[in-house]
């Protein structure tokens, strides 16, 4: 998701075309719209296409959740990488591939490591698709499984707490691993 959130971001930032405002502009309708009012539909589309109880499922409805936040965030981020920079390296005869992976991708990094944390984080947690479109025993989540203890007259407190517990350590070890970038790019976004 990053990495094709980077590459449209570039896109977005970089040329000008005649969608350009229009691409942008349905791309913050993704992010005003929770993807959740369209269930019905993305569980149609997935039996469908014979991808209920797999986790090809769960990926791309994240992919769709969360690629129009880092394509927003990511662009506002690219458009202040300095022309000059770029253009430079198109004079030395670099493809455009090489300079954003070798030229703007370092420079952004900050931001790349905010959308990984913001975007991570909320698909972590979430209940509602992999209860719907991955609730058999080989796709469930760490959430989801956490509800196996929870049960309609007794609850195994003590299982429900340590399976949480266990949950929060992929999330606490990407913010330890991330947290000067996170905190650059979150900074770096205030200021402007």
């Amino acid at each position: 998701m990053l990495l094709f959130g980077a590459m449209a971001a570039f896109a977005l930032s970089e040329y000008r075309f005649r969608g350009n405002l229009l691409m942008g502009l349905y791309l913050a309708l993704g992010i005003m719209i929770p993807i959740r009012l369209g269930t019905v539909a993305i569980l149609q589309g997935m039996v469908a296409t014979g991808l209920v109880n797999t986790l090809t499922a769960l990926i791309l409805v994240y992919t769709a959740q969360g690629l129009p936040l880092a394509v927003f965030i990511l662009s506002e981020f690219m458009r202040n990488v300095s022309d000059d920079l770029k253009n430079a390296g198109r004079v030395d005869g670099l493809s455009e591939y090489t300079i954003f992976f070798r030229l703007v991708l370092p420079l952004v990094r900050p931001a790349m490591a905010t959308v990984a944390v913001f975007t991570m984080i909320p698909i972590w947690n979430d209940l509602w698709f992999p209860l719907i479109l991955a609730p058999s025993e080989a796709t469930k989540t760490v959430t989801l499984g956490a509800q196996m203890f929870i049960g309609q007259y007794v609850t195994n407190w003590n299982a429900v707490l340590s399976t949480l517990s266990l949950a929060i350590l992929p999330v606490l070890v990407l913010y330890l691993i991330f947290s000067r970038q996170l905190i650059r790019g979150i900074t770096a976004g205030a200021v402007k």
